[in-house]
């Protein structure tokens, strides 16, 4: 059984949320061609450590960092490294608070300068798909509602959508029950609740849907080495229509364009 969350409980991962969202506009602003991505992991943890909450990426089942951070045909759970990123590049920024005992969690892909219009295109339906996916969270539908919306959308523009990963829900511990695939039927899956609090996260490719896994147990490649983008919110299933906790408008907002 999922439990759906007070509205006390919702409260303080609206914090979280929030503080997670502010993280990834304070990362987007140092994108550039040049910049390592190691510098923008240690950018994010001293800005959540700042606002007194705990990266949780940092030690999560052996994880290195405060940051997935996923350039290119990295789909998620990247390292941050001495890599230095290019012109053209895409760069997938996955960041996770733990405050007040809940967690937050939300991620953004950024184009690094100026990237072809393919790339341009990958990000836009990305993140269109994720808001479709949204607009489903509803209570009384299905967790195949979400994932429809996610696949219909992304595949109707020749994207793939990866099925070995998916969303999840979020409160106390970073994954909850249930899963959240970004593909499937219609009415099919758990019924969604009033109270529920998720996380949607479409991933898709530009190329094949296949994936691998690095040798070092964490990151997942396209398997053409095509690009992949991810974008990810934190969503509170209601009544009527969904109250969405994170947000992409601190980076959007931020002067700085994407």
């Amino acid at each position: 059984m999922v439990r759906p969350k007070t509205e006390e409980e919702i409260a303080l991962m609206r914090e979280n949320a929030i503080l997670v969202s502010k993280t990834l506009a304070e990362v987007g602003k140092a994108v550039a061609p040049g910049v390592t991505t190691l510098e923008l992991n240690r950018l994010a943890e001293t800005f959540i450590r700042d606002n007194g909450a705990i990266p949780s990426f940092l030690g999560y089942e052996g994880f290195p960092a405060a940051l997935c951070i996923s350039v290119n045909d990295v789909v998620v759970h990247g390292f941050p490294s001495g890599y230095v990123l290019k012109e053209g590049d895409i760069v997938s920024v996955d960041c996770g608070t733990l405050y007040k005992g809940y967690n937050g969690d939300s991620a953004y892909t950024f184009p690094v300068g100026e990237v072809d219009a393919e790339t341009r295109k990958l990000l836009d339906v990305t993140k269109e798909s994720l808001y479709k996916g949204i607009e489903k969270a509803v209570d009384g539908n299905r967790i195949g509602d979400i994932g429809h919306a996610v696949q219909s959308y992304a595949e109707s523009f020749g994207f793939s959508v990866v099925r070995e990963l998916e969303g999840h829900g979020i409160g106390k511990h970073m994954h909850e029950n249930p899963g959240v695939p970004n593909y499937g039927k219609m009415g099919s899956g758990p019924r969604l609740i009033d109270g529920m609090t998720i996380c949607i996260e479409p991933m898709i490719n530009a190329g094949t849907r296949n994936v691998y896994l690095a040798k070092n147990g964490w990151e997942v490649h396209t398997a053409d080495h095509r690009k992949s983008a991810h974008f990810e919110l934190t969503v509170v299933v209601r009544k009527g229509a969904p109250e969405v906790l994170s947000t992409f408008d601190y980076i959007e907002k931020s002067g700085v364009e994407f």
